[in-house]
Parts: structure tokens; sequence; C-alpha cells
């Protein structure tokens, strides 16, 4: 296969791209298990609470729109 100049260095540029991904790679620290667990759980929890505050703010400017509509 006849190789140009450009695509030679495309394929250079690829490599080296792979490379640096990989060194990237080395450096992520991930979470244990048990950071994975109770960050989820603090999500869940979280989520309940402001799913239960927007449904009461939602009641009470529904309740105080339909008692200035209905006047």
């Amino acid at each position: 296969m006849y190789y140009t100049r450009a695509s030679y260095k495309v394929q250079k540029m690829i490599i080296k791209f792979i490379a640096e991904v990989q060194q990237e790679f080395r450096k992520i620290i991930w979470p244990t298990w048990r950071e994975t667990k109770l960050t989820t759980i603090f999500v869940l929890i979280f989520a309940f609470i402001m799913s239960a505050y927007l449904l009461v703010v939602d009641q009470i400017i529904f309740r105080l729109l339909s008692l200035i509509i209905v006047r």
C-alpha cells in the first residue's frame, strides 16, 4: 500500500493521541465501592426531598391561582 506524507503524519498523530489517552487513564482515581454507594444514596435522598419540596410549592401556587381565578 502506498502512503503519502500526509497519511503517514495522520497515522503518527493518531498513535500519539492514543498514547496520551492511555497516559491520562492511568491518572484517574476511581471512587471506591463505598464512596459510590454513599454518593448514590445521597443523590436519591436529595432527589426525593427536592421532589417533595417542589410538590408542596406547586400545590401552594396552584391553590393561590385557583383562588384568584375563581373570584
